[in-house]
C-alpha cells in the first residue's frame, strides 16, 4: 500500500490543485482505473489486471 500511496502522490499529486471534491474523486476514480489496466509494473512487467488473470489461467 506504502509504495501504491508513493505513486499516486507523485504522479497525479505532485503540482496539482483540485477546484472540488468531485474534480478529485474523478481523477482518484481515473488514475485507480488506468494503475490497474494500463500501468505497466516494472518489477512485473505486466499491469495488475495482466498479471492476475495471467496466474489464474495457470
Amino acid at each position: 500500500m506504502e509504495n501504491f500511496f508513493g505513486h499516486l502522490k507523485e504522479e497525479l499529486f505532485h503540482r496539482v490543485r483540485f477546484l472540488s471534491t468531485e474534480a478529485l474523486a474523478t481523477a482518484l476514480r481515473g488514475y485507480i482505473h488506468w494503475y490497474n489496466t494500463e500501468r505497466i509494473s516494472t518489477k512485473l512487467g505486466l499491469s495488475p489486471v495482466q498479471y492476475r488473470a495471467h496466474a489464474l489461467a495457470a
